[in-house]
């Protein structure tokens, strides 16, 4: 069919139109929220199973409430708190329940400590009498009520209390708690980073008894952080701090009895961490060892401890018998590298338990009896279990999400015990996880991939069946229409024999006939992952616009990362930085052979792990890449904790040329491209002492780079204008460098 020249003419005229509608992202956008994901916030579920409360915020007024809604129509079905009703409090930042959900915790003044612990002004909320009742004039941590709500357990300047709700009385259970010396109820900043917790006592189911750990960081060496603020002068904050090879606190194991108002320490035996023999360090006994989780069994005078020796290949699980404070050895597990801690231990009522273990080689499911005694793996495949959501003793099925459809995909599953009836309940591929009502009727499945912002629906937990929408991100979708955004492409790349996954990101209007500069990201931390079927997140808009600006943008998950067997993930133990630098480099040299990559233009970034790993490319891999941006970058292993760096490496004192051979201050001459280092000033996790020795080796070995601190700042960089700043930055450098 022939268009007559003038039809022609308006469809070219349209199209041209069409086109110049879309527009570019800027940095500001990013980092301002316009591309914010709508979420579910502080999801609970009820007792009943039925129904389930969050935590909603009025932006005009500052109020907040807890809102009751119904699983099955999605109806809020009544509020159950409004702070607009309280005449002491105006909002609340958190809440918890009592366990038959009468009492509420409210925590207040929320003030911020490390990554997951915070000190908070808290009330007790009696939802029938309604009534509201200050725990303390001063700001504590970790509240908790009794089994029965008549008591709150909490820690106070290292020291753990019991109020009596009923007569207001306070009894002091610790007496020896001090700052930066001796801790009771809660962890010191090694467990809090790295075993993940906070509150480190635990109620037993009948409310006689409290376990506690007791944390002795006396002779932990300080470490101390200049914060400038806006004073005259300024201030240092200084806490204990284990760097690798130093001293850790020395933990135990505490029962109190809340009648006779006693407490005991208990005997976990000899557990200990004997030096090779091959080892240049002193071959005598290192009674040192880590208790990363205390748990209560079904039995409510049975406690589970897994207590870890300090190489980390080594795991008790241990039962201790409350009333007589005796322990008995249940399950020993060990590896030739590291074992890792999970939460997935969940005992049954007749106190047979569920485990995950890499043992097979695979983290999978496994299910024993009182004894340790094993009675089934669960599951078993060459995919790995990553999130356990429990066990439903009505229905006999155990809930769990794994890899079994691809390492970058996640799906929900449910299981007998005897590991037989699997059944997928989850359809689209891409990332699926679960949030499961109190009694697994229903479960909440949030979906996304690369195409799809997180969307929730409602599932029945007996078949996977969808009840209803919950919420979408169909607003965020129409409004990336109006952008030029390109596809995040997955699929895999075969590096030094391994099938890597990988991500890529090309400009808009690509064409395999021009040469394009390459920035690759990675972060490539042990069992870490980078590659996901998953939608954008910040960065991504960021790489969309470096994209826009004629970039091609790859990511690539190395060799030690995970969700590919602990063969894959370990494979870097005792030499970090090795690797995975290799692959780093491989890849970019095997990407740079492409028709439309500039190989004389490959740069490399990443942010902590990943700012070690590309000032190692950029050092190692002189050849191959012209520029490097590092942000909070470890630049030796000797300057990070005990706990993650012993995991991987061992002790600096065993293993000396794992430390040094990777870390990146030992070849700064061999500097030839551009090179960003960025750092905060006041992060306590990985120090700016890391990049300030990288700035004087460097400046030593007279290599120009460029480099920025921001003042007070912790590891994520961020407050104010922080992230739009920093990002404008590093966005000039690769403009200017690359």
């Amino acid at each position: 069919m022939k268009f007559p020249k003038i039809l022609v003419a308006f469809i070219l005229a349209t199209s041209s139109v069409l086109t110049a509608q879309k527009k570019e992202v800027s940095l500001e956008e990013i980092w301002s929220g316009e591309f914010r994901q709508e979420r579910l916030q502080s999801l609970q579920s009820l007792n009943n199973g039925e129904e389930y409360v969050v935590m909603n915020r009025d932006r005009e007024s500052g109020n907040t409430s807890i809102d009751i809604y119904s699983y099955k129509t999605g109806k809020k079905t009544r509020t159950l708190l409004n702070s607009a009703d309280l005449s002491e409090i105006k909002s609340f930042q958190s809440f918890k329940f009592s366990e038959d959900e009468n009492k509420i915790l409210l925590s207040t003044e929320v003030e911020p400590i490390y990554r997951r612990s915070s000190k908070n002004i808290v009330y007790v909320y009696d939802v029938k009498s309604k009534d509201l009742m200050k725990v303390s004039e001063e700001k504590i941590q970790e509240a908790s009520f009794s089994p029965d709500n008549s008591k709150l357990a909490y820690v106070f300047d290292n020291n753990i209390y019991i109020l009596d709700l009923k007569s207001k009385e306070k009894t002091q259970v610790t007496q020896d708690g001090k700052i930066n010396s001796i801790i009771n109820g809660i962890t010191d900043w090694v467990y809090e980073e790295e075993f993940s917790f906070v509150k480190a006592f635990a109620w037993n189911p009948t409310g006689e008894k409290i376990a506690f750990l007791r944390f002795d960081e006396s002779e932990v060496p300080e470490f101390s952080m200049d914060l400038f603020g806006k004073d005259l002068y300024p201030t240092q904050q200084v806490f204990k701090y284990p760097k690798a090879g130093e001293s850790n606190s020395e933990v135990s194991l505490h029962m109190y009895d809340v009648k006779s108002q006693t407490s005991k320490e208990v005997d976990l035996g000899d557990k200990y961490d004997v030096a090779s023999e091959s080892s240049e360090v002193n071959t005598e006994t290192i009674t040192d060892f880590y208790i990363p989780r205390i748990k209560w069994s079904a039995d409510p005078m049975l406690l589970s401890v897994q207590v870890l020796n300090r190489h980390q290949n080594n795991l008790d699980l241990i039962f201790v018998n409350a009333e007589d404070n005796t322990s008995e050895l249940v399950l020993n597990e060990t590896d030739k590298a590291y074992v890792d801690i999970t939460d997935n231990l969940t005992f049954l009522e007749d106190n047979s338990f569920i485990w995950t273990s890499e043992k097979d080689g695979w983290n999978h499911i496994y299910h024993y009896d009182e004894n340790g005694k094993l009675i089934d793996q669960v599951t078993d495949g060459e995919w790995e279990v990553t999130n356990y959501y429990g066990y439903d003793k009505k229905a006999e099925r155990i809930y769990f999400q794994s890899t079994e459809n691809g390492s970058v995909n996640r799906d929900i599953f449910s299981i007998k015990p005897n590991g037989k009836n699997k059944m997928r309940l989850t359809e689209r591929d891409g990332t699926n996880s679960a949030d499961f009502s109190a009694d697994y009727t229903y479960f909440i499945n949030t979906f996304t991939n690369t195409n799809t912002p997180p969307v929730y629906t409602l599932h029945t937990s007996k078949n996977g069946k969808q009840v209803r929408e919950i919420l979408n991100n169909n607003e965020l979708l129409s409004k990336v229409e109006g952008y030029d955004f390109s596809e995040k492409e997955i699929s895999t790349i075969n590096i030094n024999g391994n099938d890597l996954n990988m991500w890529m990101i090309k400009p808009l209007n690509f064409d395999e006939n021009k040469k394009y500069p390459l920035l690759m990201f990675q972060y490539s931390g042990p069992g870490s992952q980078s590659v996901s079927n998953t939608y954008f997140g910040s960065n991504d808009y960021w790489y969309q616009l470096l994209a826009n600006k004629g970039y091609i943008i790859v990511c690539i998950d190395g060799r030690g990362t995970g969700f590919k067997g602990a063969d894959f993930k370990k494979v870097t133990y005792q030499e970090l930085g090795k690797y995975e630098v290799e692959d780093q480099i491989s890849a970019a040299q095997k990407l740079g052979e492409r028709n439309y990559i500039d190989a004389d233009r490959i740069g490399i970034w990443g942010w902590s792990y990943g700012g070690f790993m590309s000032s190692n490319a950029i050092l190692k891999g002189n050849d191959v890449f012209s520029m490097a941006i590092a942000v909070a970058p470890v630049t030796s292993w000797r300057f990070y904790d005990t706990v993650y760096t012993e995991r991987y490496m061992r002790t600096p004192q065993e293993n000396p040329s794992g430390y040094d051979g990777n870390s990146p201050l030992n070849h700064v001459e061999k500097l030839k491209g551009d090179y960003l280092l960025i750092h905060g000033g006041g992060d306590d996790n990985v120090h700016l002492q890391n990049s300030m020795r990288m700035v004087e080796e460097l400046v030593q070995a007279n290599k120009q780079f460029d480099w920025a601190i921001y003042p007070d700042r912790n590891h994520g960089i961020y407050g104010g204008n922080t992230r739009l700043h920093l990002y404008q930055m590093m966005t000039d450098f690769i403009l200017e460098k690359l």
